[in-house]
């Protein structure tokens, strides 16, 4: 039943908010900023609406430590595909994830993503992978902040892939901080017995943020393998909460 309401609503979604995006597209010609944050506040109601249809049961953890007076870079781990509605309910401040650029295939709510700064990452061209790398750097400058899921593709198993060092990149060359993000057991949602939705209890973790400026330079060689540590450490934290 979950899954027949959570389709139901998405596909109404997509059909019925068009004119509200045509307002919101509206806005953004003269207010860029304010396009992003009335599309983020808008799509984020979705978001939360289909988070209690799908019957997760989220924790979150360490939201407060967030800056609130500047961009960050959201680095996270990938289980499912809830990770990004999950992700966006809980950021602060305007953000645009970096998604694979299979998604711009999809109708309407690549037009919403594009409003609320994200992005599409090629990861079979090197440079329009840097191209989508630098406009991120742009983005942290205005002002929004980015999130991006270095391990490239959703992983089930207990290991995380490895983190793909470029996705770094955008805070080294913005000097914004860098925020460690921990799903827990969001594949439980879905993902582990599709095409059915279960309800789940899911964790989402944020770490204490990484400023460039206080760590060693051998620190910022393995920036990658650093903040994928800090993730895991906070993963096998959670796992008492999931039970």
């Amino acid at each position: 039943m979950r899954s027949f309401l959570v389709a139901f609503t998405m596909f109404l979604w997509l059909v019925l908010t068009f004119p509200v995006y045509l307002v919101a597209a509206l806005i953004g010609l003269f207010n860029k900023h304010a396009c992003a944050s009335f599309s983020q506040s808008f799509v984020n109601a979705a978001f939360r609406l289909l988070m209690w249809e799908c019957g997760a049961k989220t924790t979150v953890i360490g939201r407060e430590l967030v800056p609130t007076d500047k961009p960050v870079l959201y680095v996270s781990n990938h289980r499912s595909y809830a990770d990004t509605p999950l992700g966006y309910m809980n950021v602060v401040g305007v953000t645009g994830f970096i998604a694979k650029k299979e998604v711009k295939k999809f109708p309407i709510l690549s037009l919403w993503m594009k409003n609320m700064t994200c992005l599409f990452l090629d990861r079979d061209d090197m440079r329009q992978g840097l191209k989508t790398i630098l406009t991120a750097v742009d983005n942290v400058k205005a002002g929004y902040s980015v999130f991006i899921m270095p391990e490239g593709t959703r992983n089930h198993n207990e290991e995380m892939l490895p983190f793909k060092e470029g996705s770094f990149k955008v805070a080294e060359k913005s000097g914004c901080p860098i925020v460690p993000i921990a799903f827990s057991n969001t594949d439980a949602l879905y993902e582990l017995h599709k095409p059915w939705i279960k309800k789940a209890k899911v964790v989402v973790h944020f770490g204490e943020p990484i400023y460039l400026d206080n760590i060693t330079r051998e620190e910022k060689k393995a920036l990658a393998g650093k903040v994928q540590g800090i993730i895991a450490d906070m993963l096998a934290e959670d796992k008492k909460l999931i039970g």
